[in-house]
This record gives structure tokens, sequence and C-alpha cells, in this order.
């Protein structure tokens, strides 16, 4: 990584579908030589623009720096892979350490094994070189390692993150199937939201739409309730570098002039994402309201609304989803006109009785569950004035 202005390589990992939201976010806070691949993204910059990245970027999941590259054939050129790594350039002996293993081939049984055999190599270069070994910190460790064996290839990274950038620093009170706020963001992005309309989540639940939403809007680094970066630890951390960034980025928030509204029609829920909203500083931008989708209404029905969901897939929270689906189709289309509404599940059937056309259909994974990101256009037209609640 070398000097503070030199350029080096970082990935930025993030969820399936996200890849080019990414490379956008990126390339509009100005790194270089962008190249998307699956579930991650590699580009380079300086160590600024790893702090400008990790502060502002609302899609990447955690930033690695590689380096070090290897060709492995078998399990013992590992262990000598790693032992060449100059690691008395990161780390010194008072440096607690944590490794960790992902492979995409199957040249290890497991990777507990090969993380064992990277400890060892680390440990002993340095017990060759000064008769005294580093400690493993599993839970805090000031220097997290990231090894990635592919197909006769190792990559050695430094994560730059620390706890996954999912975690935001607002959500003090989740309910039982809180999205991602990842996720979330990225919905967001993909549906086109800028912030130049009145914005509804018609079941947030402990708020992330919104939120994530009114940081959009106003150009807020989402990262900014951060408490910690793993590269705080770093030798090379540079304090009045980071806020100096952070201060750039904070002058580039921007008004809001519009509604954010988040409806949920339990008690206990609505409260939590409450909380959440007051834990974000976004009380101003976002107003959260005790009410049944089913039986409210488009707050001002003649301007145009941006809507986004999460509805029940029926996984953890019982309902009969036919009938609750169809009653969202219904909703929409008697009480929504002028309405772009987009939502995410991963019931395939369930979607079917929503009973209109949607204009988008994007494969997403809510966890481990396959999902898809649909939109309904609801028309100025589309209001059926014989309706009656």
């Amino acid at each position: 990584m070398g000097k503070a202005d030199a350029n080096f390589d970082m990935i930025a990992k993030t969820l399936f579908g996200f890849e080019s939201l990414l490379s956008k976010e990126l390339l509009q806070l100005g790194a270089q030589s962008i190249k998307p691949g699956v579930r991650h993204v590699r580009f380079r910059g300086d160590l600024g623009f790893l702090y400008k990245a990790s502060l502002c970027l609302r899609t990447a999941l955690r930033i690695l720096v590689p380096i070090h590259n290897a060709k492995i054939q078998k399990e013992s050129d590992l262990y000598q892979a790693i032992l060449r790594i100059p690691w008395e350039d990161y780390m010194d002996l008072e440096t607690r350490f944590s490794i960790q293993v992902t492979q995409s081939s199957d040249m290890f049984r497991n990777t507990m094994f090969a993380a064992q055999k990277s400890k060892d190599a680390l440990v002993d270069r340095f017990r060759k070189h000064t008769g005294k070994r580093p400690s493993v910190s599993r839970e805090d460790p000031d220097l997290r390692i990231h090894i990635h064996i592919g197909k006769g290839r190792l990559e050695v990274s430094l994560d730059a993150s620390g706890a996954s950038l999912h975690h935001r620093g607002y959500r003090t009170a989740t309910n039982i199937a809180p999205i991602n706020e990842v996720l979330a963001a990225g919905i967001l992005l993909l549906s086109g939201w800028r912030g130049d309309r009145d914005f509804l989540d018609p079941m947030c639940g402990s708020g992330t739409f919104p939120i994530e939403a009114a940081m959009i809007a106003c150009n807020i680094p989402p990262q900014l309730n951060r408490k910690q970066f793993a590269f705080e630890r770093w030798r090379n951390w540079n304090a009045d570098l980071f806020d100096l960034i952070r201060s750039s980025a904070l002058k580039k928030t921007r008004d809001f002039h519009h509604t954010i509204i988040g409806y949920d029609k339990a008690p206990s829920v609505y409260r939590k994402a409450q909380d959440n909203v007051v834990q974000a500083g976004l009380s101003d931008f976002i107003k959260i309201e005790k009410q049944d989708f089913f039986r409210s209404g488009k707050p001002n029905p003649d301007v145009p609304m941006h809507m986004v969901f999460n509805p029940p897939y029926g996984e953890r929270l019982p309902i009969d989803m036919e009938i609750f689906y169809g009653r969202i189709g219904d909703t929409l289309k008697n009480l929504f006109p002028n309405t772009n509404a987009w939502l995410i599940s991963s019931n395939m059937e369930a979607l079917k009785h929503v009973g209109l056309k949607a204009s988008h259909k994007t494969k997403l994974f809510n966890g481990k569950l396959e999902s898809r990101l649909v939109c309904y256009k609801m028309y100025k037209g589309s209001l059926k004035s014989n309706h009656h609640e």
C-alpha cells in the first residue's frame, strides 16, 4: 500500500445482482480501473479513496485490499506462500490477528484446515525472525486477513472494513424479519429512487427502506453512524486524512423537498421503526405512522409517488399468501394511482396472485432466499371510482 497518495488494488464485495450498481457508485466516487466480477468489483485508488469508498458506498458489504497473489497446486504450497509474505510490513508481535479463508476449489477438505495452515506459516515467520509469536484473536483482532483459494491461485487480502458494511449503526431495534441495509439500498437504487418525489414503504418493519431512501435523497454517507472501520488499526492509519474525507463527504449532502413515510400496523413494530429513524438522525425527513396498508390510501393523491416494500414471504410470518398478495394488488389498483410500486418477495407462487402485470423483474437474494424484485406501475387514471373500503 505504500504512501498515502499511491494507488493500490481494492476489492468491494457485494450481493448477487448489485455488481453493476456498485461499479456505477465507484465510478461516481472517482475509482480507477473498475472491473466487475461475481458478487464483487475490483478497482484502484489511494488511501483517501479507501476511506471515501468505505464511508460512501451504499451497495458494498466490505472492502478488501489484496497484498499477495501466488500460484498453488497442492496443500503444502499454501504454507510456503503465506510464509513468504513480509508480514512485518503490516503487523508486529503485539498485533492480534485473525484469518478467514474462502475457497472456490476443492484443494482443501475444509476452510478451517486452510486457515490453520496459514496461521502456522505467519506465526513461524515471526518466530524465525524474533523468537516470539503474535496472537490470534477471533473476537477483536487488530488485523483481519482474508485468504481466497481459487483454481490454482491464492489471493491474500487485508479486510479494511471489519464488521460488514451493512451494519450502518442506526438500527438498534429490529423486528422478526428485517431486510439487510445493503439489500435495501441496492433495491432503492435499482428502482430508480433519486429523491425527486414522495416515498412510501407501506409495510416498513424496522424502517430500513425509509432510512436508506432518506440517505439517498439527501446524499448522506451511509456509514456516518459507524463506530469503527478495521483500517483504523492499520499501521498506515491517517486520522487527519480520514477526518478531511469525512468532512468533504458531509459537505455534499443536499436538501430534500418531498415526504418519506413508513406505515406499519403493529404498534410495537412501528415504535421500533421510529426509534431507528431517531437513531439515524433523520426525524426531519421521515414520518412513521401506525397504519394498515390495506385500509390506507395515498397521502397526496395528485402527486407521483415512489413505493418500495418487503411484504411477508410466508417463511417466518405465517399468513394466507394467496389472499394477502391478492389484497396487495387490489390496494395498489384502487388506492394508489400515479405510483411506481416496487416489492421484493421470495414467494414466486404468491406473486402470481397480485393480479397486476409487472413492468420489471430482477432476480436477487434476500439472505439465502432466491427472490424477485418486481415493479407495478399504477397510472393516474387507474383509480376505481366505485371502490368503497
